[in-house]
């Protein structure tokens, strides 16, 4: 649970922002004019102030620098129906943390919230500090991405370079990677991040309902139209329907002609992203997925590891998802001792990074005495296989369970490798001649890095 205190003269508006944040299990207090909202944040100490633009005795602007001088520990949401790019811009130059646009979805006022009150956990940690967003490749912003592998700095690098470029973006990468994160901090780092950020999910939504949201079919505003001078990102395009596939790229293209041309007739002004959890040129070979709406929404492309292979990011995760349900419940956050925190690490995470934050949130409900124990978390990833090593049975490896059956081979693999080559007398030629593979191919299976002596280990 949070502080939040909100500013906004409109008591419809007002209301509706208050039990949206009560819902969340907020703690809120609601004022309707700049000096009273001012005198709230003096005797609350809110982790979060809501304040609208055009208020009553002061400016909304004005709002944002007397809070961020003398409670820089607050952060700033604007809220407003005067939008404007140069409004947007001043506001977050002044330390707002974000903005929002009336009419505003309910969906997108949760989101913002959440974030705004989850930033500056990990200083330093590819996350956002308590009053400063860190510096990516030369550009201070809020980055709501935890992580310290070189994977995932390299991820932060690629995005703020081309938080700028208008061309499409696609990110790649198994359920529960984190694409969506990503996308947003591509938004954040541009010169469009005070403007909306709009998603639409293309799985699990019937035909007729995505081609309202995508074309304003009804007549209702399209998903674009509603993110105007923003970002619109598509999640799993690889599950959009063939026809609205072919609509979708016949609309691009007819927009893409109008801005080369020139024409403002009907111009919507957005960024396209979009997320896929299988890779859309196999998609295209196998007949799934048009070729030329792929190579049009792929021009630049980031794939996401899973989390399996970026394991050291995985002890970073947890502090993080600790800390925010310890907020959330106005509790002390919980220990994580070596042995939990040596299961969690050796787990195979097939859901990623939903599934972890779902075994600590469960973990959290069943610790006690302030830590977690092995016991504490789901039991497939406290239990273990083991597997044996050779036809004797005589040595034998311990996987957890839900390791990856790829994983498994590799494993497999190193053994059969370890034990040729003991047989050769260490001869990597020899070996990988018996193998039927190259030298290459062996040094790659094995670590380029590895020595003979740890290879016959």
């Amino acid at each position: 649970m949070a502080r939040i205190v909100i500013i906004d003269d409109d008591p419809s508006i007002l209301e509706l922002m208050v039990q949206v944040c009560r819902q969340m299990g907020h703690e809120v207090v609601a004022r309707g004019s700049g000096r009273e909202g001012m005198a709230a944040v003096g005797e609350v100490r809110p982790e979060l102030l809501l304040v609208d633009l055009k208020i009553p005795d002061m400016n909304g602007l004005e709002v944002i620098q007397e809070c961020r001088r003398g409670y820089p520990g607050t952060a700033v949401v604007m809220v407003t129906g005067f939008a404007s790019v140069e409004t947007a811009v001043e506001a977050m130059k002044l330390g707002a943390f974000d903005y929002l646009t009336k009419p505003f979805e309910l969906e997108d006022l949760r989101r913002t919230v959440e974030r705004a009150l989850t930033q500056g956990r990990v200083a330093g940690k590819a996350v956002v500090a308590e009053t400063a967003g860190v510096v990516v490749a030369g550009v201070g912003v809020p980055v709501p991405i935890v992580g310290e592998s070189r994977a995932v700095q390299e991820i932060l690098r690629v995005a703020a370079r081309v938080a700028d470029n208008e061309s499409p973006l696609l990110l790649e990468g198994e359920f529960g990677v984190g694409k969506q994160m990503v996308a947003r901090a591509v938004h954040q780092m541009s010169r469009r991040g005070a403007a909306p950020f709009k998603v639409l999910q293309c799985s699990g939504l019937p035909a007729e309902l995505l081609e309202q949201e995508l074309f304003g079919s009804g007549g209702g505003r399209s998903i674009f139209t509603r993110a105007e001078g923003g970002m619109v990102l598509l999640e799993e395009i690889n599950a959009l329907p063939l026809r609205l596939q072919a609509q979708l790229d016949g609309w691009l293209e007819e927009l893409q002609n109008r801005r080369m041309a020139g024409s403002e007739r009907g111009e919507v002004d957005f960024r396209l992203a979009a997320t896929t959890t299988v890779p859309l040129e196999q998609l295209v070979r196998e007949g799934k997925f048009r070729g030329d709406l792929c190579y049009r929404i792929s021009v630049i492309q980031i794939s996401l590891p899973p989390l399996r292979q970026r394991r050291e990011d995985i002890p970073l995760l947890t502090e993080h998802f600790l800390e925010v349900l310890a907020r959330r419940g106005g509790v002390a956050k919980l220990e994580v001792d070596k042995y939990a925190m040596q299961l969690l690490s050796e787990y195979g995470w097939p859901g990623n990074i939903g599934e972890l934050r779902h075994a600590i949130e469960r973990a959290c409900a069943f610790a006690e005495d302030g830590r977690i124990r092995p016991v504490d978390l789901p039991s497939k990833i406290s239990q273990k296989v083991e597997v044996s090593e050779d036809e004797s049975g005589r040595t034998r490896q311990v996987l957890p369970i839900g390791t990856k059956l790829t994983e498994f081979i590799k494993k497999q693999e190193r053994v059969f490798i370890r034990e040729t080559l003991r047989y050769n007398e260490g001869s990597r030629e020899k070996t990988a001649s018996m193998l039927g593979v190259s030298i290459a191919t062996l040094y790659r299976k094995m670590g380029l890095k590895l020595e003979r002596d740890k290879l016959l280990g």
